[in-house]
C-alpha cells in the first residue's frame, strides 16, 4: 500500500506549523456526509480492488437472490396453492431453496473476502501512522500524550479494520437490496409500493439530518478514551515516584476523573448510536401496517392477488430488515469517520524541520551560532541572539543555573529542535542541509535520562549504528576494545548479552549511561554532547570517564553540560549560560563567581 494512501483519505489540510506548535486538537471536523466519508475512505482500498470485486460481485449475487424469492413464492401462491399443485409446489420450493443456498455461500465469500480486506488496511493504515510518527520532530512528543497517540495507532485504527471488514459490504449489500426492494414493490403496484415505502422517507431525512451530531459523539468518545490511555500510561511509568511518595491516591482521583469522562461520552455516543435501530424499526411496522390495511383493499376489490400481497409484505421485509440493519452499519460509518479524523490529525503534519540547500561554505570553526534565538510554543523565548564558535578538538563546558538554558542550546547544537531566528553552522554549513544520517553520524549526545531499547547490551550498542550492525560479538567486543571502552564492558555481569529492560530493574540507571556513552563513542562523532551524563555513576567510574573522553581523536570537539564544576575543570573554555545568553566564562574561578552572583541575586 503507498504512502500517499491516508493522504488521499484525509481532508485537504496540511499543517506544516512554523512555530513548532504540534498538539493535536482531537478532531477536524470534515463533512460527516455519506458521498465525503466514502470519498476519503475509498483511497483505502487502492491494493485491494480485485478483493473488493469479488466481494462487490458475492453481495451482488446474494441481494439478487434475496430479491428473486418473493417472486417465486407470489407466484407458487397463486398458482400452486390456490390450485392445490404439489408438484408444482414442491418444484418452486426447490427453486426457492436454491436461491438461498446461492445467497448463504455468496455471502460467506463476502465475509472471508472483506474480512481479509479490512486485515490488510489495518495493517497498511498502522504502518503508516508509526513511519509518520517516526518523521515528526522532538517538539510533537513533548507536546502530545503518549497514551493519546497509542489509542490513535491501536484503538483508531481497529474502528476503521471494524467498518471495513464487518460494516462496509453490509451497507452495500443493504443499499443494494433495498433499491432493489423499492424497484420490484414500485413495479408490482405503484399505489401499494408508495404506501410502503413513505415511512421510509422520514427516517432517511432524519437520519442526513444527525450524522454529524453521531460523529461528534463518536469523536468525543474516542478523545476521551486517548486522554484515558494517556493517564494509565502516565500512572505506570511514574509507579516508583507514585509508591515512594505514598500518591496512588493522587493518581487515582486523575484516573478516575478521565474514566468518568470516557464513561460520560461513551454513554452520549451509544445513545446517539442506538437512537436509530429503534425508530427504524418502528418505520417497518408502519410500513407493514399500511401494506396489510391497504393491500386487503385491494384483494377485496379485485385489484390484487392474496400472493401479491404476500409477496409485497416479503419486499417491505428485503427494504425495512436492511434498514434497520443500516442503523448499526450508519453508527460504525461514523465512528470510522471520526476514527479517521484523528488518524489524519497525525498523518497531514509535516515535520517543521526539513532538509534545506546547503547556503554556506567549508569554514575553519566546527560549530557556530549566529544570532540564534528560540523559543519553545507559546513560551517566553529561551535563547536571544547568541553568537559564539566551536573549533575542532576542543573541551568546552556549559554551566549555569537551572533553567538557563545549557540544555537547550545543546538541543540546537544536535539539532534536535531548529531555532526561532539566526542559524546554526556545522562546518560553515547551515546545519539544516544535512540529512538525518550525515547529522547523527557527525554529532553523538549522550543524556541524562538515555533511551535503550529492549534487548541486550549487544543490540543497544548497535542501535542505529549501521557501521557495526553486521558484527558478530566477537567483533563488537574488539571494536570496545580499540575504543577504550572494554572496562565499562566490564561493569556488565554478562557482558554484552547482559539483558536490558526498559521498564523494569535488570540493570541500573548508571549502567544504562554507559550504555549510552558507549553507543556514542562508537559512533567516533565529530561532535560528543553530554548533558549531565554521570550524574547517575560513582566517582571510580566517572574518571574512568573522563580517561576515555581523554583517548578520543584529537579532532573530537567535546561538548559538556554539568552542575558539578570538578567535571569540567580540564575544558578548554567555558560558557555561561543564563536568561537566554551565554558568555564565555574564561576561568574556572570566574564561571564560580559567575554562578555565586547569579545565587545572590535569585
Amino acid at each position: 500500500m503507498s504512502s500517499s494512501l491516508i493522504h488521499n483519505a484525509a481532508p485537504a489540510i496540511s499543517k506544516s506549523p512554523p512555530s513548532g506548535d504540534y498538539r493535536l486538537a482531537g478532531n477536524t471536523q470534515v463533512s460527516a456526509s455519506l458521498r465525503a466519508g466514502i470519498q476519503r475512505l475509498t483511497p483505502l482500498f487502492a491494493d485491494e480492488r480485485r478483493d473488493v470485486i469479488i466481494a462487490v460481485t458475492a453481495v451482488t449475487v446474494s441481494s439478487v437472490a434475496a430479491l428473486v424469492a418473493p417472486v417465486l413464492i407470489a407466484r407458487a401462491i397463486d398458482l400452486y396453492i390456490r390450485a392445490k399443485d404439489s408438484p408444482g409446489l414442491w418444484r418452486a420450493a426447490g427453486f426457492v431453496l436454491g436461491f438461498y443456498a446461492i445467497g448463504v455461500i455468496a455471502s460467506y465469500i463476502q465475509i472471508r473476502t472483506m474480512g481479509s480486506v479490512g486485515r490488510k488496511v489495518l495493517f497498511h493504515v498502522r504502518n503508516e501512522l508509526f513511519l509518520k510518527l517516526q518523521e515528526l520532530p522532538l517538539a510533537f512528543f513533548n507536546q502530545n500524550k503518549t497514551g493519546d497517540l497509542i489509542s490513535r495507532l491501536n484503538n483508531d485504527t481497529d474502528k476503521l479494520n471494524q467498518f471495513v471488514s464487518q460494516a462496509l459490504m453490509q451497507f452495500v449489500g443493504s443499499t443494494f437490496l433495498m433499491a432493489g426492494a423499492a424497484i420490484f414493490l414500485c413495479t408490482l403496484n405503484l399505489r401499494l409500493g408508495t404506501a410502503a415505502l413513505l415511512p421510509a422517507v422520514g427516517v432517511l431525512l432524519f437520519t442526513r439530518a444527525t450524522a454529524g451530531f453521531i460523529k461528534r459523539r463518536n469523536a468525543d468518545s474516542l478523545q476521551t478514551l486517548g486522554a484515558m490511555s494517556s493517564e494509565v500510561q502516565e500512572s505506570l511509568n511514574n509507579f516508583k515516584v507514585i509508591v515512594a511518595f505514598n500518591r496512588i491516591d493522587y493518581f487515582r482521583k486523575k484516573f478516575a476523573s478521565a474514566n468518568e469522562l470516557n464513561f460520560a461520552a461513551s454513554v452520549k455516543s451509544g445513545v446517539a448510536n442506538g437512537v436509530f435501530m429503534p425508530l427504524y424499526g418502528f418505520s417497518a411496522h408502519l410500513a407493514q401496517l399500511a401494506v396489510v390495511a391497504y393491500g386487503f383493499h385491494l384483494v377485496a376489490v379485485g385489484q390484487a392477488t392474496l400472493g401479491l400481497l404476500v409477496g409485497f409484505l416479503l419486499y417491505v421485509n428485503n427494504f425495512y430488515g436492511p434498514l434497520r440493519q443500516l442503523a448499526t452499519v450508519w453508527s460504525s460509518f461514523q465512528l470510522a469517520l471520526a476514527a479517521m479524523d484523528r488518524i489524519s490529525a497525525v498523518m497531514n503534519l509535516q515535520s517543521n524541520m526539513p532538509v534545506v540547500a546547503n547556503p554556506g561554505t567549508q569554514a575553519e570553526s566546527l560549530l557556530s551560532f549566529r544570532n540564534v534565538h528560540f523559543h519553545y510554543p507559546e513560551g517566553t523565548e529561551v535563547l536571544r541572539d547568541l553568537s559564539f564558535e566551536l573549533e575542532k578538538g576542543k573541551a568546552y563546558a556549559l554551566v549555569g543555573p537551572t533553567g538557563g538554558g545549557k540544555t537547550t542550546t545543546a538541543l540546537l547544537m544536535a539539532r534536535l529542535y531548529d531555532p526561532s531566528g539566526g542559524t546554526v553552522l556545522l562546518h560553515g554549513r547551515d546545519i539544516r542541509s544535512y540529512t538525518p544520517e550525515e547529522r547523527v553520524q557527525k554529532i553523538g549526545f549522550i543524556l541524562q535520562d538515555p533511551f535503550l531499547l529492549s534487548g541486550s547490551v549487544k543490540d543497544n550498542l548497535l542501535y542505529g549504528n549501521d557501521q557495526y550492525k553486521n558484527y558478530t560479538t566477537d567483533q563488537l567486543s574488539q571494536a570496545l576494545k580499540d575504543a577504550n571502552l572494554e572496562k565499562l564492558l566490564a561493569r556488565f555481569s554478562e557482558g554484552l548479552d547482559t539483558q536490558v529492560s526498559t521498564s523494569g530493574n535488570s540493570i541500573s540507571l548508571g549502567q544504562k549511561q554507559l550504555i549510552a556513552f558507549m553507543r556514542a563513542v562508537l559512533r567516533q562523532p565529530e561532535v560528543l554532547i553530554l548533558d549531565e551524563a554521570t550524574a547517575n555513576i560513582d566517582t571510580v567510574t566517572e574518571e574512568l570517564l573522563e580517561e576515555i573522553l581523554r583517548k578520543l581523536p584529537a579532532s573530537t570537539t567535546k561538548v559538556i553540560i554539568a552542575h558539578r564544576l570538578n567535571t569540567i575543570d580540564n575544558v578548554d573554555q567555558i560558557f555561561f549560560v543564563n536568561s537566554g545568553a551565554v558568555t564565555l566564562a574564561g576561568s574556572m574561578e570566574q564561571a564560580v563567581d559567575m554562578l555565586l552572583h547569579h545565587k545572590r541575586e535569585s
